[in-house]
């Protein structure tokens, strides 16, 4: 956005790809008359992209409900209407469940029915979200719906399993909760710096969001491996600052860099990481000393977990070679 000709480009690609069809058929009228006529099968493909539509509508309505901590859509109740959409597109399939314009076929097309025993077979695996995960004390999440669905730890059954805090550090340091897979993390600056001195660890800093894909993929393939966990739980201090946290801040903020009005908390994140790191992309993983040294190259969204193994053991080594 500054630079005057990448909104043209941006803005251009989205006209033309909306335009072209309508300007093809307008050069050559011929290829209407090859188009398939309406009928059954166009009700069908509407009423299924309906279904579609609703589920990514919720998909979209949760990450404004923890962005603005809502608390109306948890995740067993978001799963629980991703299955009955999902069993619904199967049983339209199948033509059980019928609306008023849809054909009154006398025999199931194939397809149909190839259609809805996939349907079948989604379903089942969305309602293999809510199986326990002993290891994360909470749900496991499909690994299809990372940065769909909200985060497991986001409930309303077991959200007495994840409170298993040391009452001691919870009475301290007040932002002392839980973060992905049940790990222990802190949520406020100056709250993290004062507890890893304590502790003497390196911190790892955690730039996410509540609408990040990528964080939520990094976090439930990633950071579940046993390698990874460990490294987290035991050697670091972890901090996961959400950039996209719409909670009002107690005193209104400027961006000294910026000189922009930082109104909330994701807000004031955000040009945290700006001002120190020069990036604004999600996830970013920085670690960092107790005395504020940066231990490692920051680290944005890639797979594999062999190199994100490296890059925790790169700041672990540098963190011990300064102490």
């Amino acid at each position: 956005a500054t630079d005057k000709l990448g909104p043209f480009v941006v803005m251009l690609g989205f006209s033309t790809a909306l335009a072209l069809p309508f300007g093809l058929f307008a050069a050559f009228p011929g290829w209407l008359n090859s188009l398939p006529k309406s009928g059954g099968w166009m009700n069908l493909v509407k009423v299924q992209l309906g279904f579609l539509e609703l589920a990514l509508a919720l998909k979209f309505l949760s990450v404004a409900d923890m962005t603005m901590h809502w608390g109306i859509l948890p995740y067993e109740v978001f799963m629980a209407s991703w299955v009955l959409i999902a069993a619904a597109m199967a049983l339209h399939f199948f033509g059980i469940l019928r609306f008023p314009h849809d054909s009154r076929d006398k025999k199931l097309p194939a397809y149909r029915t190839v259609l809805g025993g996939l349907m079948v077979l989604v379903t089942i695996y969305l309602a293999s979200g809510f199986m326990f995960d002993e290891k994360t004390q909470s749900y496991k999440s499909p690994g299809a719906l990372s940065g769909l669905a909200p985060p497991a730890r986001y409930n309303l059954f077991l959200a007495e399993l994840n409170e298993d805090l040391d009452p001691d550090i919870k009475a301290r340091y007040p932002s002392y909760s839980k973060s992905a897979n049940n790990l222990n993390c802190f949520q406020v600056l100056h709250v993290w710096l004062a507890y890893a001195r304590e502790v003497n660890k390196p911190i790892l800093l955690d730039f996410t969001g509540y609408g990040c894909v990528n964080c939520r993929k990094v976090e439930e393939h990633i950071w579940i491996d046993e390698r990874v966990y460990n490294r987290i739980a035991n050697d670091y201090v972890l901090i996961s600052l959400y950039v996209d946290d719409r909670m009002p801040l107690d005193e209104m903020l400027v961006s000294k860099l910026r000189n922009e009005k930082l109104r909330n908390v994701g807000n004031k994140w955000a040009d945290f990481q700006i001002v120190n790191f020069q990036q604004n992309s999600q996830p970013l993983y920085v670690l960092v000393s107790p005395d504020e040294q940066v231990l490692a190259p920051p680290r944005g969204y890639k797979e594999g977990i062999r190199e994100y193994v490296d890059f925790l053991d790169c700041g672990l080594f540098t963190f011990q070679n300064l102490t």
